[in-house]
């Protein structure tokens, strides 16, 4: 049986899906607060950043993997217009809940769709923009996921993954200290979950740098991968050009 990585753990690949639905079934009701309380809200200015390299316009059709509580898929919906269409989709119901509850507060009702980005139910070429943020670390197979990102871009779309990545090596030790010390405290006062904001924690640092996973968009078929590196490393951006 093959194994992967949960965390620091090493688990059956067949358990990893089941075991990440778990960490979110969990955090969902509270993960808007413990974001702000996380980042000190940066990961607002995260996603402000990447809409706006996104460029998104009028009529443009955008997919929003790992959607959650949809904050982009909010913000790409006043781009686009009546003429557009945003699809918010999660492979965990209990985010998309959320999510879609969030959404219908702001007045925007977009399609919602449950689903795994390993398995993408939309034909080829059927968008202009992907997105997804803060989700491609949890997923067990990322290159099968990436290859999928590309089959449902339009020749000349737009590849967005926001993701926490390496910090610069100065603020290592600092934020290793606030990772391991701090953010499970944080989870235990604010969610009553310690154990899924450990696993959080421990998830940044297994998935792959900027540079991996720049090769891993290049061998998923993206023909020019530009990273921008945000708060030291803390975050990076990717973006991907379907030639």
């Amino acid at each position: 049986m093959a194994s992967t990585h949960f965390g620091f753990k090493s688990v059956d690949e067949r358990e990893k899906a089941q075991r990440v639905r778990s960490v979110f079934d969990s955090v969902a009701p509270r993960y808007d607060v413990m974001n702000d309380l996380m980042s000190a809200g940066l990961h607002r200015l995260w996603k402000r950043y990447t809409i706006t390299v996104a460029n998104p316009r009028p009529g443009d059709q955008v997919l929003d993997i790992a959607g959650g509580t949809g904050d982009l898929s909010l913000a790409f919906a006043r781009k686009v217009g009546p003429t557009g269409r945003v699809v918010h989709t999660d492979i965990n119901e209990a985010m998309l809940r959320e999510g879609r509850t969030r959404l219908l507060d702001e007045g925007v009702i977009l399609p919602t769709l449950v689903c795994d980005a390993e398995r993408l139910p939309f034909p080829d070429a059927s968008f202009d923009l992907v997105s997804v943020a803060f989700g491609l670390r949890n997923m067990t197979h990322k290159e099968l996921a990436l290859r999928e990102m590309y089959r449902t871009l339009k020749p000349g779309g737009k590849l967005l993954v926001l993701e926490f990545s390496r910090v610069a090596k100065p603020l290592e030790k600092a934020y290793d200290w606030y990772s391991f010390n701090v953010l499970p405290k944080l989870g235990a006062l604010v969610a009553n979950d310690e154990a899924s904001y450990r696993y959080l924690a421990e998830s940044i640092r297994m998935h792959p740098d900027q540079e991996t996973l720049r090769q891993m968009m290049r061998q998923a078929g993206f023909g020019h991968v530009d990273v921008h590196n945000l708060t030291a490393g803390v975050v990076a951006l990717h973006v991907g050009i379907r030639c």
